[in-house]
């Protein structure tokens, strides 16, 4: 299964997760539901309404997955229910096979069990098939799936192409080789928050993760966990991070695990630009050279007049050349060197980086 992202429900609202995650045109995939402060939500939803996750793709198509707190109808008041609907017109139904499960059900999520149940048909948008009796409250709220007062549900597709689509060739396989699922295995194991062996306290949040994880993609992180002056030997002890704020961490985080292209809470306005700023800054400490060009690559984008200092002086200082040559490509345009020059960072840019004031000068030489 091919991993169609992650939506988080926080005390009912659908929050703008840090967390990436992108979305699949394979015909297999599946999507994660987090709902947070599972207490609150149940208390602010009302029976017959629902929460639902941002539209995903699978299989080419836009779907939504929905959480019913208290149930679908009054019939059904004891129950939390779960649906999956179809979130885009279509010329013609879509054939499809799913599962919805929690996480940590993993037997139910293979490609043999989901396409063992029958087939559905999806007519048009906001068609779709409910669970009515997914799991009851009092089951849930007793349940391992409930944890931290927050549980997450799966929801696998596979989407099923009508005959004539596929052709009749000779080569028409009879065993189906399922793409690889290490992304698969890893976005769980995220998720599941179920083995921690390691324990960060930052900006006054408590976040665990698995050390060899994190050793195995930053080496960094492996000198800090295994190395001679290794942090955090117990698993009672947590690692302070002093100069990171929750978010970033938590972005930072599940790129290690997932390496997906981070999303931001905000991606439009002044504050979207801090927070990649502050992401590259942790890339670079814990030497993500994957994430540091995602990270410049998107920076690249909020480069102007007032921001074009601060983002030089932070490409002089973690070495991003990609970004240093986009920001001289920017002053290089007409009318832009001098507005800079007027703006409140110039004369500390010049002063922290005399190197800058030497490429202004052999730019402007004729």
């Amino acid at each position: 299964m091919s991993f169609a992202g992650v939506s988080v429900i926080r005390d009912g609202r659908l929050w703008p997760s840090a967390s990436v995650f992108n979305c699949t045109s394979a015909a297999r995939g599946y999507h994660l539901l987090v709902v947070e402060g599972y207490s609150r939500t149940k208390a602010d939803v009302p029976n017959g309404d629902h929460i639902e996750s941002r539209p995903f793709r699978v299989g080419g198509y836009l779907w939504l997955l929905r959480c019913h707190p208290n149930g679908s109808s009054s019939a059904r008041a004891g129950y939390v229910s779960a649906s999956l609907l179809l979130a885009q017109d279509v010329a013609k139904p879509v054939k499809a096979q799913f599962e919805i499960s929690f996480i940590n059900q993993f037997g139910r999520q293979r490609s043999a069990y989901i396409r063992s149940g029958s087939v559905r048909h999806f007519r048009g948008k906001s068609c779709g098939t409910c669970y009515s009796n997914f799991i009851s409250r009092d089951d849930l709220e007793d349940s391992e799936h409930l944890k931290d007062d927050s549980f997450t549900i799966r929801c696998d597709i596979i989407v099923i192409e009508d005959d004539d689509a596929k052709g009749t060739g000779a080569t028409s396989s009879f065993v189906t080789v399922p793409p690889p699922d290490v992304q698969q295995h890893f976005t769980d194991l995220f998720m599941a928050k179920e083995g921690n062996d390691v324990t960060f306290e930052v900006g006054g949040e408590t976040i665990s993760a698995h050390r060899r994880v994190l050793a195995a993609r930053s080496r960094v992180f492996k000198a800090k966990l295994f190395g001679p002056m290794k942090e955090g030997t117990s698993t009672a002890s947590a690692i302070h991070i002093d100069d990171m704020e929750p978010r970033v961490f938590r972005a930072m985080l599940a790129f290690i695990y997932c390496d997906p292209e981070p999303e931001m809470e905000k991606e439009d306005g002044e504050d979207a630009i801090w927070q990649w700023l502050h992401l590259l800054v942790a890339a670079d400490r814990y030497d993500l050279q994957r994430l540091k060009l995602i990270c410049e690559a998107k920076i690249c984008g909020f480069i102007g007049v007032n921001t074009t200092t601060t983002i030089l002086e932070l490409a002089e200082n973690h070495h991003c050349d990609g970004l240093r040559k986009a920001c001289y490509n920017f002053l290089g345009a007409p009318g832009n060197l001098r507005a800079v020059t007027t703006t409140d960072g110039f004369d500390n840019l010049i002063t922290s980086h005399p190197s800058v004031m030497k490429e202004l000068i052999a730019m402007l030489a004729p």
